[in-house]
Order: C-alpha cells, then structure tokens, then sequence
C-alpha cells in the first residue's frame, strides 16, 4: 500500500503559478497528477516515469506546466504557470507501476488539493 498526501493548492490569479507537491509513503514507478473540475470527469493532466526520463502532458497544460520527481523523497511536484480560470479544479495524486494517461493504469490515489484560479 502507498499513502499519498497532496499539498500546495489554493487561490490564484490568472496568469499567476502555484506548485503542487505529492509525497509518497514510499517508491513507485510512476507518478501522475490529474484533475476534475465540479460537474465535470476526472482528466489526465501530466505523468512521470521514475527516472523522469519519460514525461507525458495533457495538450490543455503543454508548455504551461511542469512535472518533476524528487526520488529521495518519494515526492512528485507539479508546476503550474500561466494559469488560466479554466484549471480550476481539484487535482489529484496517482502512482502506480504502470504508467500513461489513464485512470486504471494508477493504483493509488491522493486525496485532492483544490485550485483555484480567478480571472
């Protein structure tokens, strides 16, 4: 069993940037973020490899936002610039063995941070 715990969301302008940090109990493959924002799905957001070596972005973040790994802390981080009003949402940890943009591919789960940009 993995414990995640997310921290680092909360309220921002447009245009401004937060960094969202997941740590881990201990060492898995894969780590990912996604999100879902009120009435809508849960949506893939970026996704790292350990290495960090194989990193894979939502289209809607591409260029915008970064994910990074620290190995020695079991902690994946999520930066996050030039928000727009449309991230909005609470974002989620994942990790798992597998890896990639799908839901199923993760086996443990954070409890959510919420982000929230104003226009």
């Amino acid at each position: 069993q993995v414990q995640l715990v997310e921290s680092g969301g909360g309220l921002v302008q447009a245009g401004g940037s937060l960094r969202l940090s997941c740590a881990a109990s201990r060492r898995t493959y894969a780590m990912a973020w996604f999100r879902q924002a009120p009435g809508k799905e849960r949506e893939f957001v970026a996704a790292s490899s350990w290495s960090g070596r194989n990193l894979d972005y939502a289209d809607s973040v591409k260029g915008r936002f970064s994910i990074s790994r620290d190995n020695v802390e079991n902690t994946a981080y999520l930066r996050m610039n030039s928000l727009k009003p449309e991230d909005t949402a609470t974002y989620y940890c994942a990790a798992g063995q597998r890896g990639g943009q799908t839901e199923r591919s993760y086996d443990y789960w954070g409890q959510g941070t919420q982000v929230t940009v104003s226009s």
